[in-house]
């Protein structure tokens, strides 16, 4: 099966004359600027650093996951993504649209052309391949977006199944971006495979030279892609069309409701009394403000009369495990954070107290005391009782103690010191003196060495 022209990688260039003379008016002159103003569009798009930078984080995704993400349905989603972008850098259209730029008269040529008459413009066969690159290309961008779209389906299930989380939401926003910017590079092909048309229309009129005999140029770019692709094309004027029809309907509403208005200097007649208009007043709001509740607050306190009262009535700690589960569940499901936290602490302590009475233990007087703190848990207000306070204050006093204590040893330590070199001085002036200052610091060392000891057995608490 032959291959259609302008799905070709590499489109044969014309082996004719690239430029033409042809009479040059204003018309034509604003048909050039404009054609030159889409190619910059495209090569804008083409060349952004946006574009090279997502897809340079696609080339290093696939790298990485190469091995361990192969079977995965979205690898070989972003697979075929990459084999499109591909495709598309191989085309080079870039090129082609650099040479279409070089064959246009730029704004100084256009100027002088326009008082000669004449001038060169491109000549129908190199805009006839130009046409056919910008139609490969669209095809392309068009394939690019549906791959996109596909690979993003398939990260959003894997994400609903929680299955790579993190890999999917970095997948997610590279394709979402990547979709925008192919989007952006089809209406911009659309404009400019417009604006050839136009230009190949005059140039076919006074040098006709066919290039293509077999095919034949459709005359847009949304007949060319199909219905289903011509919707990109069309989305963002009715878009444009709807935002300014909310903003029509906004301001004539505005313009109603300013012609609307009432005189606030216009007395109102009441029917009824002031004093009797108060008092209704004042009844219908000491009816919402006293003693009323919202069923949401209701449902919530009734779930917990009912936890607490079948957990006061377990008679082992197997029951309460079952109970405590079922209500760290709906507490979840409540969005209750504290009770959660709590009720699973207690569910750990009630799986040793499990086993510790599945080995024949007593463990009534435990049970007692565990009831009362999952009644606590499941509306923790007013003080905690003292088994369940934290572990970390006992261990923020115990490291104040710890601090204190070595502070002072530190303190008596300088002041050990400070009296030996005293006595040092003092020694050397006498030698009597030296034996008094002996037999003291063997008295302030055994009762320093006592002091340490009883404050070491302190801290530890003995």
């Amino acid at each position: 099966m032959a291959v259609e022209l302008w799905n070709r990688v590499n489109v044969p260039f014309p082996s004719a004359v690239s430029a033409v003379r042809v009479p040059f008016t204003a018309q034509t002159a604003a048909d050039v600027e404009t054609l030159l103003t889409e190619r910059g569009n495209v090569l804008k798009l083409l060349r952004s650093e946006m574009l090279q930078t997502e897809v340079r984080l696609l080339y290093e995704l696939l790298y990485v996951l190469n091995n361990s993400y192969r079977g995965n349905k979205t690898f070989k989603a972003l697979k075929q993504v990459e084999q499109c972008v591909n495709r598309l850098k191989n085309m080079k259209l870039d090129a082609a649209l650099q040479e279409l730029s070089d064959l246009c008269p730029n704004r100084i040529q256009r100027q002088l052309s326009i008082k000669d008459g004449q001038c060169v413009v491109p000549s129908q066969p190199t805009l006839e391949w130009i046409c056919l690159k910008v139609l490969g290309a669209a095809r392309l961008t068009s394939c690019t977006l549906r791959r996109c779209s596909r690979a993003f389906t398939l990260a959003k299930q894997q994400m609903k199944w929680e299955e790579f989380v993190i890999l999917n939401v970095v997948i997610t926003s590279m394709l979402s971006r990547l979709w925008v910017i192919f989007r952006g590079v089809l209406l911009a092909l659309s404009g400019l495979y417009r604006q050839l048309l136009e230009l190949l229309r005059d140039v076919a009129r006074v040098q006709p030279m066919p290039f293509l005999t077999d095919f034949s140029l459709p005359a847009d770019l949304a007949q060319f892609l199909g219905p289903s692709d011509a919707l990109l094309l069309t989305k963002p004027a009715a878009h444009s069309r709807a935002r300014q029809e909310k903003k029509q309907a906004a301001k004539k509403t505005c313009m109603q409701k300013r012609k609307l208005k009432e005189d606030l200097g216009v007395a109102v007649i009441r029917g009824v009394g002031l004093a009797a208009d108060r008092k209704s007043f004042f009844k219908l709001c000491r009816t919402f403000t006293e003693g009323k509740s919202t069923p949401k607050q209701t449902s919530r306190a009734d779930r917990r009369h009912e936890f607490q009262k079948q957990v006061r009535e377990a008679a082992s700690f197997s029951h309460v495990e079952i109970r405590v589960d079922e209500m760290i569940r709906w507490c979840k499901s409540q969005r209750m954070g504290k009770e959660k936290r709590l009720l699973t602490f207690l569910q750990l302590k009630c799986r040793q107290m499990k086993c510790l009475e599945a080995a024949g233990y007593n463990v009534q007087r435990k049970l007692q005391t565990f009831k009362k703190e999952a009644c606590w848990a499941s509306s923790p207000e007013g003080s905690a009782p003292k088994t369940l306070r934290s572990l970390a204050s006992r261990r923020r006093v115990h490291g104040r103690i710890r601090f204190h204590t070595l502070r002072r040893f530190m303190m008596r330590g300088g002041v050990k010191r400070k009296e030996q070199a005293g006595r040092q001085t003092r020694a050397r002036l006498s030698g009597d003196d030296q034996r008094s200052g002996t037999a003291r610091e063997a008295t302030c060392r055994s009762t320093v060495t006592h002091d340490d000891i009883d404050d070491i057995f302190a801290s530890a608490g003995l």
